[in-house]
């Protein structure tokens, strides 16, 4: 939804920080000198660093009157920043580009041992002022000042808003594999590792820095003297590839009293595997690595020959074991395709539980990194202790009433407490199997070609426990019918076969859609997030939000989770899709029809991927009008008209589950996007036209 730019802010940090980060970007706009967010989110970032350093310093000159602050008068944020009289136009530009950054890349430490003034130094190295008007960035400063950092949380809170604001600029939603890690995961997995003081951290791909600063909260409560402090500020270790989140995670560590962060911008797969030095391994592994996404050949090439993948989650599986100490512990977040995939993935696994004891594997439920993937994600935990002897599973179940969770219904940390409870000590041996909880031998899994990828079998009537095989199975034998299926313990797909006719009910469309227009006056003053549609059933994308003073649209239409919407252009080339709560209050224009789903008659989700059947797309077509496939608009009247014909609720229920695990495999370049889009519209073209 808009919100007006004179609309008073809330109390809450996020509350505080959007609001004052939104109001800066809107001014961040006018700039000639800024070329979208890839420049302004920097900006903000350095300039809020710096009124967070500000607060801190001033915090820590109450606690300690002979401490000496890192940045000294007149540079110092409250010096020539607090005054909303005070510098401004050339002035200030002039000021900031050749007296304040010049002087932040050259601090350093008086007493020759590396402190935070060394920190703030590499921080600087490579930031520079972009904005050419010194008197918007004047306004940019003024929206800064309004920000109290008063606590921690206020600097959670900012990392968190950093991350979203990357959401707008990245190549492509999640395809890359780096999703912000929620707090309450982080917590719990450092809380199950247990550091302790003394025990060397490393986050291979540290990101923002949550679990470093997690775990860097999580001990202080054990801090006894000075000399304590100072080893446990020592022992946290972090690489990150990405210039900016490296940026982020140096402030986030430096906020949280680390005056000097061993954080290093590099990627940490860069370096053959086999050659990590003794001085190179650590006590504790906590990490969240991108999944999905690939190494370029150079990366695989530091891999062994029977290993080497694209796979980025399976490379850092393999290096963490090459950098945990004997006797280390890990804990990690992969994806469902790294416990299921076979050939180098299985070879992976192997090395793993032949080398470490592989204790437990926590099952999250869907929607946990909404909104950026519903790819079903796991914690897993194991230390360097020798051989793997049975397997430890715990499943979580989703928030009751709900199949998943949202980014409007987060995880809370208080939901891990039956799983903290059962889990027991370190030794792990008085655990017992329950409804949620059981055990498998490794000779079991080694005999499943190393599928770490177990179902619950004390909860056989959870549909959501089934591998995608199962659930089919058990659907063509209600169909009675069935032909072939392509077996493996990946996410399998059927490559034919057919529901039996006596089961199928016809309705015409507009008997299950009931067309929407939620319209809504576009203002100068708001801005609206956009989305459009992409074509071969590809669902929804984000699109840069239209800015109410430089569009000539007049209007827009709300969009809801669970509508459908479609695109009148592209149409005919499956640009079809069902909202999802990661879009829920977006916006879109007249081009995109919008539509309330009979739930009680068709599964939303069924709806999406059915119409994802180019079959589906060609008998359309032939009821559509115009000059050529981009010419044809498909219009409402016209769509609604068209009849389909689908199975039993029920059906369509386990139908839209496998579907959505064979596209969320297919993300992760588990099997081959040939094999799985073969598969896919196999179902879609055989079982439901």
């Amino acid at each position: 939804m808009a919100r007006r730019r004179d609309q008073p802010a809330e109390t809450t940090p996020q509350a505080r920080l959007s609001s004052a980060t939104k109001s800066a970007r809107d001014v961040m706009r006018k700039d000639a000198g800024l070329n979208g967010d890839l420049d302004r989110i920097p900006q903000l970032a350095w300039l809020l660093f710096l009124k967070a350093f500000d607060a801190r310093e001033e915090q820590r000159l109450v606690t300690d009157r002979h401490y000496r602050p890192a940045i000294e008068a007149p540079f110092r944020w409250r010096d020539w920043a607090a005054d909303p009289e005070g510098r401004t136009g050339p002035e200030l530009l002039d000021f900031v580009n050749g007296e304040l950054l010049p002087y932040l890349r050259v601090l350093s430490s008086s007493t020759g041992e590396l402190d935070a003034r060394d920190t703030i130094a590499a921080v600087f190295k490579e930031t520079y002022c972009r904005m050419l008007s010194g008197y918007l960035l004047r306004d940019v400063v003024d929206q800064v000042e309004k920000v109290n950092f008063t606590s921690s949380d206020d600097v959670h809170t900012m990392a968190h808003l950093y991350e979203s604001m990357l959401r707008e600029v990245r190549d492509a939603a999640g395809d890359s594999g780096e999703f912000y890690t929620p707090r309450p995961a982080i917590r719990f997995v450092v809380q199950q590792v247990a550091p302790k003081l003394g025990e060397t951290i490393l986050d291979p791909a540290c990101g923002t820095g949550g679990f470093l600063v997690e775990a860097l909260v999580e001990l202080e409560s054990s801090v006894e003297n000075v000399e304590q402090l100072r080893t446990l500020h020592g022992s946290l270790r972090g690489i990150e590839k990405k210039p900016l989140p490296y940026l982020l995670g140096m402030m986030n560590l430096l906020l949280h009293g680390v005056e000097q962060p061993a954080l290093v911008r590099d990627n940490a797969l860069a370096y053959p595997v086999t050659q990590v030095r003794r001085a190179d391994r650590v006590d504790i592994v906590l990490t969240n690595p991108p999944f999905g996404g690939e190494e370029e050949r150079s990366i695989q090439d530091n891999f062994p020959d029977a290993t080497r993948t694209a796979e980025t989650a399976l490379l850092f599986l393999q290096l963490i074991v090459r950098r945990l100490n004997d006797g280390g512990r890990c804990g990690m977040v992969v994806p469902n395709g790294l416990l299921f995939g076979d050939g180098v993935a299985a070879r992976i696994k192997k090395q793993l539980l032949t080398e470490c004891d592989v204790h437990t594997i926590v099952r999250l439920p869907p929607g946990v990194f909404a909104p950026y993937t519903d790819i079903p994600s796991n914690l897993l935990f194991f230390e360097k202790t020798g051989r793997t002897r049975e397997v430890w599973f715990y499943e979580i179940d989703p928030p009751e009433g709900k199949k998943k969770y949202a980014k409007t219904r987060p995880m809370r940390f208080e939901e891990f407490a039956e799983c903290q409870a059962w889990w027991g000590g370190p030794e792990h041996d008085r655990r017992v199997e329950t409804e949620h909880a059981w055990r498998v031998p490794i000779a079991a899994i080694e005999g499943g070609g190393w599928n770490l990828d177990q179902k619950n079998p004390n909860r056989r009537d959870d549909l959501s426990q089934l591998t995608p095989v199962e659930v089919l199975s058990e659907l063509i034998e209600e169909s009675a019918t069935t032909t072939r299926l392509l077996e493996n313990a990946r996410a399998q797909v059927v490559t034919s076969g057919s529901i039996a006719v006596e089961t199928l009910r016809e309705f015409v469309l507009v008997d299950v859609l009931t067309q929407l227009r939620d319209e809504v006056a576009v203002e100068a003053t708001g801005e609206y997030p956009n989305v459009g549609v992409l074509s071969f059933g590809r669902g929804l994308f984000e699109k840069p939000a239209i800015d109410g003073s430089r569009t000539s649209a007049r209007s827009l239409f709300r969009i809801r989770e669970q509508q459908f919407i479609y695109s009148k252009l592209f149409a005919l080339e499956g640009a079809y899709a069902v909202v999802d709560d990661a879009f829920d209050g977006y916006f879109v224009s007249s081009e995109f029809p919008v539509f309330d789903v009979d739930s009680e008659i068709v599964d939303p989700l069924f709806l999406a991927f059915y119409f994802a059947a180019p079959a589906v797309w060609q008998t359309v077509a032939s009821s559509s009008q115009g000059l050529g496939l981009r010419r044809q608009r498909v219009n409402p009247d016209r769509l609604l008209q068209h009849r389909i014909r689908v199975p039993p609720l029920s059906s369509q229920h386990r139908l839209a589950q496998i579907l959505l695990e064979v596209r969320e495999s297919q993300r992760q370049h588990v099997l081959t996007g040939v094999q799985l889009e073969a598969g896919r519209r196999a179902i879609l073209d055989r079982l439901l036209t």
